[in-house]
Protein backbone atom coordinates (compact mmCIF):
# COMPACT_ATOMS: atom_id res chain seq x y z
CA UNK A 1 0.00 0.00 0.00
CA UNK A 2 3.10 2.17 0.74
CA UNK A 3 4.36 1.96 -2.90
CA UNK A 4 0.68 2.24 -4.28
CA UNK A 5 0.03 5.36 -2.45
CA UNK A 6 3.44 6.74 -2.62
CA UNK A 7 5.40 5.60 -5.90
CA UNK A 8 2.12 4.89 -8.09
CA UNK A 9 -0.48 7.40 -7.38
CA UNK A 10 1.38 10.37 -8.09
CA UNK A 11 2.30 9.12 -11.87
CA UNK A 12 -1.20 8.35 -12.00
CA UNK A 13 -2.55 11.78 -11.40
CA UNK A 14 0.36 13.68 -13.25
CA UNK A 15 -0.09 11.07 -16.15
CA UNK A 16 -3.99 12.65 -15.81
CA UNK A 17 -2.87 15.98 -15.87
CA UNK A 18 -0.81 15.63 -18.97
CA UNK A 19 -3.43 13.93 -20.92
CA UNK A 20 -6.44 15.33 -19.83
CA UNK A 21 -5.22 18.68 -20.52
CA UNK A 22 -4.25 17.35 -24.28
CA UNK A 23 -7.42 15.99 -24.54
CA UNK A 24 -9.27 19.11 -23.75
CA UNK A 25 -7.33 21.44 -25.66
CA UNK A 26 -8.29 19.16 -28.93
CA UNK A 27 -11.87 18.40 -28.20
CA UNK A 28 -12.63 21.60 -25.94
CA UNK A 29 -11.47 24.55 -26.71
CA UNK A 30 -14.50 26.85 -26.60
CA UNK A 31 -15.05 25.49 -22.88
CA UNK A 32 -11.28 26.66 -22.23
CA UNK A 33 -12.26 29.13 -19.89
CA UNK A 34 -13.39 30.20 -16.47
CA UNK A 35 -16.74 30.45 -17.25
CA UNK A 36 -17.43 34.15 -16.02
CA UNK A 37 -20.04 35.19 -13.83
CA UNK A 38 -19.41 38.27 -13.24
CA UNK A 39 -22.21 39.96 -14.93
CA UNK A 40 -24.37 37.79 -12.74
CA UNK A 41 -23.18 38.98 -9.42
CA UNK A 42 -20.19 41.31 -8.44
CA UNK A 43 -20.18 42.60 -5.15
CA UNK A 44 -18.65 39.40 -3.99
CA UNK A 45 -16.84 38.60 -6.20
CA UNK A 46 -15.24 41.86 -6.31
CA UNK A 47 -13.84 40.68 -2.89
CA UNK A 48 -13.51 36.92 -3.21
CA UNK A 49 -11.82 36.84 -6.32
CA UNK A 50 -8.35 38.69 -5.62
CA UNK A 51 -8.38 37.34 -2.06
CA UNK A 52 -8.52 33.56 -3.06
CA UNK A 53 -5.81 33.95 -6.61
CA UNK A 54 -3.35 36.44 -4.24
CA UNK A 55 -3.31 33.95 -1.46
CA UNK A 56 -3.30 31.01 -3.93
CA UNK A 57 -0.37 32.52 -5.60
CA UNK A 58 1.49 33.27 -2.39
CA UNK A 59 0.93 29.76 -0.71
CA UNK A 60 2.11 28.10 -4.33
CA UNK A 61 5.52 30.15 -4.40
CA UNK A 62 5.78 29.08 -0.64
CA UNK A 63 4.95 25.26 -1.71
CA UNK A 64 8.03 25.42 -4.87
CA UNK A 65 10.16 26.95 -2.47
CA UNK A 66 9.39 24.81 0.67
CA UNK A 67 9.29 21.17 -1.57
CA UNK A 68 11.82 22.24 -4.62
CA UNK A 69 14.52 23.91 -2.68
CA UNK A 70 16.70 21.52 -0.19
CA UNK A 71 17.17 22.52 3.21
CA UNK A 72 21.47 22.89 2.60
CA UNK A 73 20.46 25.55 -0.21
CA UNK A 74 18.83 27.55 2.43
CA UNK A 75 21.28 27.07 5.24
CA UNK A 76 24.08 27.77 2.90
CA UNK A 77 22.59 31.42 2.33
CA UNK A 78 22.24 31.79 6.14
CA UNK A 79 18.35 30.81 6.39
CA UNK A 80 19.08 28.64 9.55
CA UNK A 81 16.02 25.71 10.30
CA UNK A 82 14.54 28.31 13.37
CA UNK A 83 14.41 31.32 10.68
CA UNK A 84 13.24 29.24 8.02
CA UNK A 85 10.37 27.78 9.89
CA UNK A 86 9.03 31.70 11.39
CA UNK A 87 8.85 32.64 7.85
CA UNK A 88 7.46 29.65 6.78
CA UNK A 89 4.90 29.50 9.23
CA UNK A 90 3.79 32.90 9.00
CA UNK A 91 3.62 33.32 5.86
CA UNK A 92 2.15 30.12 5.07
CA UNK A 93 -0.75 31.06 7.98
CA UNK A 94 -1.58 34.47 6.05
CA UNK A 95 -1.90 33.21 3.02
CA UNK A 96 -3.87 30.00 4.34
CA UNK A 97 -6.32 32.85 5.52
CA UNK A 98 -6.76 34.76 2.56
CA UNK A 99 -7.55 31.56 0.44
CA UNK A 100 -9.95 30.16 2.94
CA UNK A 101 -11.86 33.77 3.15
CA UNK A 102 -11.88 34.14 -0.61
CA UNK A 103 -12.92 30.21 -1.02
CA UNK A 104 -15.61 31.13 1.46
CA UNK A 105 -16.59 34.42 -0.30
CA UNK A 106 -16.90 32.67 -3.62
CA UNK A 107 -19.38 29.51 -2.26
CA UNK A 108 -21.51 31.78 0.07
CA UNK A 109 -21.81 33.84 -3.59
CA UNK A 110 -23.05 30.87 -5.17
CA UNK A 111 -24.82 29.46 -3.05
CA UNK A 112 -26.80 32.94 -1.93
CA UNK A 113 -27.24 34.14 -5.55
CA UNK A 114 -29.91 32.06 -7.61
CA UNK A 115 -28.54 33.30 -10.99
CA UNK A 116 -24.77 32.38 -10.22
CA UNK A 117 -26.03 29.02 -8.81
CA UNK A 118 -27.83 27.90 -11.67
CA UNK A 119 -24.48 28.48 -13.46
CA UNK A 120 -22.75 25.63 -11.48
CA UNK A 121 -22.30 22.58 -13.38
CA UNK A 122 -21.02 18.94 -11.68
CA UNK A 123 -17.87 19.73 -12.24
CA UNK A 124 -17.75 23.03 -10.88
CA UNK A 125 -19.40 20.68 -7.37
CA UNK A 126 -16.38 18.05 -7.85
CA UNK A 127 -13.66 20.95 -8.07
CA UNK A 128 -14.91 23.22 -4.91
CA UNK A 129 -15.19 20.00 -3.08
CA UNK A 130 -11.64 19.11 -3.62
CA UNK A 131 -10.21 22.18 -3.64
CA UNK A 132 -11.87 22.95 -0.27
CA UNK A 133 -10.61 19.32 1.29
CA UNK A 134 -6.92 20.47 0.01
CA UNK A 135 -7.09 23.94 1.39
CA UNK A 136 -8.71 22.65 4.96
CA UNK A 137 -6.50 19.74 5.41
CA UNK A 138 -3.13 22.71 3.95
CA UNK A 139 -4.45 24.82 6.88
CA UNK A 140 -4.88 21.69 9.44
CA UNK A 141 -1.25 20.67 8.83
CA UNK A 142 -0.28 24.30 8.95
CA UNK A 143 -1.85 25.50 12.01
CA UNK A 144 -2.52 22.52 13.71
CA UNK A 145 0.92 20.94 13.68
CA UNK A 146 3.28 24.05 12.64
CA UNK A 147 2.27 27.02 14.63
CA UNK A 148 -0.11 25.35 17.56
CA UNK A 149 1.58 22.18 17.69
CA UNK A 150 5.45 21.03 18.24
CA UNK A 151 6.20 21.30 14.46
CA UNK A 152 7.06 18.83 11.65
CA UNK A 153 10.11 19.06 9.60
CA UNK A 154 8.34 18.56 6.06
CA UNK A 155 11.82 19.45 4.41
CA UNK A 156 13.65 16.05 5.38
CA UNK A 157 10.95 13.72 4.22
CA UNK A 158 8.29 15.00 2.00
CA UNK A 159 9.94 17.41 0.03
CA UNK A 160 12.86 14.91 -0.06
CA UNK A 161 10.05 12.37 -1.28
CA UNK A 162 8.62 14.59 -4.00
CA UNK A 163 11.27 15.82 -5.74
CA UNK A 164 12.30 12.13 -5.92
CA UNK A 165 8.67 11.64 -7.63
CA UNK A 166 9.78 14.52 -10.46
CA UNK A 167 13.16 12.73 -10.94
CA UNK A 168 11.63 9.16 -11.17
CA UNK A 169 12.90 8.07 -8.15
CA UNK A 170 10.48 8.24 -5.23
CA UNK A 171 10.99 6.50 -1.97
CA UNK A 172 7.81 5.86 -0.86
CA UNK A 173 9.68 4.87 2.78
CA UNK A 174 10.23 8.77 3.36
CA UNK A 175 6.15 9.04 3.68
CA UNK A 176 6.02 5.81 6.12
CA UNK A 177 6.33 8.06 9.52
CA UNK A 178 4.53 11.24 7.79
CA UNK A 179 1.77 12.28 10.16
CA UNK A 180 -1.57 11.77 8.80
CA UNK A 181 -3.12 15.02 7.45
CA UNK A 182 0.23 16.03 6.16
CA UNK A 183 -0.27 12.96 4.62
CA UNK A 184 -4.15 13.96 3.47
CA UNK A 185 -3.19 16.77 2.13
CA UNK A 186 -0.29 15.12 -0.31
CA UNK A 187 -2.82 12.71 -1.99
CA UNK A 188 -5.78 15.49 -2.15
CA UNK A 189 -3.56 17.77 -3.94
CA UNK A 190 -2.78 14.53 -6.70
CA UNK A 191 -6.36 14.26 -6.43
CA UNK A 192 -6.78 17.82 -7.13
CA UNK A 193 -3.91 17.31 -10.32
CA UNK A 194 -5.90 14.53 -11.26
CA UNK A 195 -9.46 16.18 -11.74
CA UNK A 196 -7.53 19.74 -12.78
CA UNK A 197 -7.57 19.29 -16.93
CA UNK A 198 -11.66 19.04 -16.57
CA UNK A 199 -12.54 21.70 -14.97
CA UNK A 200 -12.66 25.08 -15.05
CA UNK A 201 -8.94 25.04 -13.42
CA UNK A 202 -7.23 25.04 -17.15
CA UNK A 203 -8.10 28.55 -17.40
CA UNK A 204 -4.93 28.94 -15.29
CA UNK A 205 -2.80 28.08 -18.58
CA UNK A 206 -4.84 31.28 -20.84
CA UNK A 207 -3.29 33.91 -19.11
CA UNK A 208 -3.72 37.25 -21.35
CA UNK A 209 -0.08 37.59 -21.74
CA UNK A 210 -0.25 39.20 -25.03
CA UNK A 211 -1.73 42.24 -23.62
CA UNK A 212 1.46 42.92 -22.50
CA UNK A 213 2.63 44.19 -25.53
CA UNK A 214 -0.63 44.55 -27.62
CA UNK A 215 -1.67 47.59 -28.92
CA UNK A 216 -3.89 50.03 -27.21
CA UNK A 217 -7.74 49.82 -28.43
CA UNK A 218 -8.46 53.35 -29.21
CA UNK A 219 -12.19 54.14 -28.83
CA UNK A 220 -14.25 56.33 -30.60
CA UNK A 221 -17.48 57.87 -29.74
CA UNK A 222 -20.36 57.22 -32.27
CA UNK A 223 -21.84 60.61 -33.64
CA UNK A 224 -25.46 59.47 -34.15
CA UNK A 225 -25.81 60.73 -38.25
CA UNK A 226 -28.75 62.98 -38.86
CA UNK A 227 -31.24 62.32 -41.14
CA UNK A 228 -31.21 65.00 -44.43
CA UNK A 229 -34.56 67.11 -44.48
Amino acid sequence: MSVVLWAIVPYVALTIFVAGHVWRWRVDQFGWTTRTTQVLESRLLRLGSPLFHLGAFAAIGGHVLGLLVPKSWTEAVGVDEHLYHLVSVSAGTVAGVMVVAGLTLLLARRLTSPRVRRTTTRADRVLFTVLAGVIVLGMAATVGSNLLGGGYDYRATIAVWFRGVLTFRPDPRLMADVPLLFQLHAMSAWLLAAIWPFTRLVHVWSAPVAYLWRPYVVYRRRVPVRPRT
